[in-house]
């Protein structure tokens, strides 16, 4: 079986919708899409079972809230929090439902990381799934002949593919905080597979970029490109294989993934990936074994915790660089009064502080089982002290920076050289859920680059991820430590930075988002700009962002790009560039991310990317004023 493709009329989804983007595909006028109920009722009779369902960014009310890129998948959750499932159990039918209708960013075949507020004991806790390499890679991996491969040699290969974490990850929430089996969490995303989804232009781009990576694998190919050609938007999208994957799993369990069929059915992939008659294409094999597969475990360790303006911000720990990247630089902005500064020197605060993390991250973090990651160092007062006198209010840092001693930390200076940031996929999806308990989830989830490694298991109906090439192929600078080589069970670094914020023990708001190395510039801004600079958390997620990744130059999307800003941040002695367009950053885009709000009454606010990769879908069981 493979991915079936429908492009027949159908009924017309609400104004805003992602479809409207999609009607000369389907033939339908313009003015019908954006007219009244009437009006829509004049659309031609063919009304298939599928329908796009419109996407709100922000909502409020009772009984619990999700947030995430993708309404069918928000929707999931909604389902099992209004069948009584708490929100561990609501956010694994969230992720499971993104594995369906946003396979390019995550799925079955990934991993990520998983923040959990636990209202019985109000503590936070987290799980480490991020995929690990095989236990024969070498710090060599991605060295052929005495060279480093190219990236995209590298990418699209089973060389490039991890142990997936992703289903471990499900089993460990559920079997520590969920209250629901499998089976249950996992029947929104079977049906969804089965009913099918439909495209809309994010997809369709996405796809586009990809037809040539994808034809190289005849099941990637017969899922995601009909004709041969990426699918056009209204296109009905079903996924049987995945279907039955996950009837497999709710059925034997999600440890099935590990052993038996479905793990041999994958090893077999990634050390002989299937490539099409006649192609040209040497997509080398990887070393994954079902040994690597029955070896793997989520690790459930203490997050990264700074207090911040009277506020306890949790995020994740290494292997995940995000927690402590945003944590030390919130750290280096506490004695700055951001909230009386103006929007200028508060973007060069922010901006400075970012580039010192990114220098820290580049240096110490990577993972603590296989390095030592000075991580309570790099999150201490004295340490960020050590930092912060490092900015000026009329001149700029230089790049790359040198960065500091966590163990031995001396007033505005550094250690060594600064290295580049390395190279990191961007592909990521974010999911946050709480419910009538309090319970809160915020879950950043990958398979890397968009389309992972771009090889789909065969009859399984998932793609696998590619993120083995999160590791440096090579240090950036040979006399410089780098943590972040590939070495065997290693987890390569991460900037995911799924973040929870309490107010005196109690959720106070959520943030998180994809993006590779943006991930962590985007929760430092939409954190500041919230908490410090009275936005409320809708308007901080839509506002435009900068990005300084300890570089030469800062990217900036166009709203800020363009506005009066730019110059006078470039009086200062900034370089802003435009954040390079390509099929994920649509737009010049950074980040997508998702939130959700605790406010008075037992009410929550949930809110999404209003545009961003085509707008989030924001859900509540109960909208306020409803009976």
């Amino acid at each position: 079986m493979g991915m079936h493709f429908c492009s027949e009329a159908r009924m017309v989804p609400a104004a805003g919708s992602k479809i409207v983007r999609g009607v000369i595909a389907l033939g339908v006028a313009t003015t019908t899409l954006l007219g009244t109920a009437s009006q829509a009722s004049q659309v031609p009779r063919a009304v298939p079972a599928v329908r796009e369902r419109p996407k709100t960014p922000v909502a409020t009310g009772y009984g619990g809230a999700v947030a995430s890129v993708d309404a069918d998948a928000t929707a999931a959750g909604i389902e099992i929090l209004r069948r009584g499932g708490n929100a561990v159990d609501a956010a694994v039918a969230t992720a499971a439902a993104l594995g369906v209708s946003e396979p390019y960013a995550a799925g079955l075949g990934g991993g990520g990381y998983f923040v959990h507020y636990s209202a019985k004991d109000r503590r936070v806790h987290t799980i480490d799934g991020r995929e690990s390499a095989p236990a024969r890679a070498g710090r060599n991996l991605f060295i052929e002949n005495g060279k480093r491969l190219g990236f995209d040699e590298a990418v699209t290969s089973g060389l490039a593919v991890g142990t997936p974490g992703t289903p471990a990850t499900w089993a460990t929430a559920l079997r520590t905080w969920g209250s629901r089996s499998p089976a249950q969490v996992l029947a929104p995303a079977r049906r969804l597979a089965e009913r099918g989804f439909v495209v809309d232009d994010t997809f369709r781009r996405m796809t586009v970029a990809n037809v040539k990576r994808f034809a190289r694998f005849p099941d990637t190919a017969k899922l995601y490109l009909p004709g041969g050609k990426a699918p056009a938007v209204g296109t009905v999208i079903k996924n049987p294989d995945l279907a039955a994957t996950y009837a497999e799993l709710a059925r034997e369990g999600l440890g099935a993934f590990y052993r038996g069929p479905i793990a041999r059915d994958l090893v077999r992939t990634v050390r002989k990936p299937p490539t099409a008659p006649g192609s040209s294409w040497h997509a080398r094999p990887g070393r994954l074994t079902t040994a690597d597969l029955g070896a793997y475990r989520t690790r459930q360790q203490a997050p990264a915790h700074v207090r911040y303006r009277g506020l306890d911000v949790y995020g994740m720990a290494p292997s995940a660089a995000g927690g402590v990247a945003v944590g030390e630089a919130l750290n280096i902005l506490r004695p700055a009064r951001l909230s009386t500064l103006g929007e200028a020197q508060y973007l060069h605060r922010y901006i400075e502080a970012s580039r010192i993390a990114f220098a820290d991250r580049n240096r110490w973090i990577g993972d603590p089982r296989s390095v030592r990651v000075p991580t309570a160092g790099l999150l201490s007062a004295r340490y960020a002290t050590s930092r912060a006198c490092l900015i000026r209010t009329d001149r700029v840092l230089r790049s790359p920076l040198a960065p500091g001693d966590p163990a031995h930390p001396k007033p505005c200076a550094g250690t060594g050289r600064g290295t580049r940031t390395p190279r990191e996929g961007n592909s990521t999806t974010h999911l946050t859920v709480a419910d009538k308990w309090g319970n809160v989830v915020a879950y950043t989830l990958s398979i890397e680059q968009a389309g992972g490694s771009g090889i789909t298991v065969p009859h399984r109906g998932f793609l696998l991820n590619n993120t083995l090439t999160d590791f440096s192929f090579l240090p950036a600078d040979p006399a410089v430590p780098d943590p972040n080589l590939p070495g065997p069970r290693k987890r390569p670094r991460s900037s995911m930075a799924p973040t929870i914020v309490l107010k005196d023990g109690r959720p106070d708001f959520t943030i998180g988002s994809p993006g590779g190395p943006t991930i962590i510039t985007t929760v430092l801004q939409v954190l500041t700009e919230h908490v410090d600079r009275g936005m409320t958390l809708p308007e901080a997620i839509a506002a435009p962002r900068a990005s300084q990744r300890d570089s030469v130059t800062t990217d900036a999307e166009p709203g800020l790009y363009d506005g009066p800003l730019r110059a006078r941040l470039e009086a200062i002695g900034h370089r802003l560039v435009l954040n390079p367009d390509s099929y994920f950053t649509l737009n010049r885009e950074i980040g997508a991310a998702v939130g959700l709000q605790r406010l008075r009454g037992g009410r929550w606010l949930a809110a999404a990317e209003p545009v961003r990769l085509g707008g989030g879908s924001a859900m509540v069981v109960r909208p306020s004023g409803s009976r």
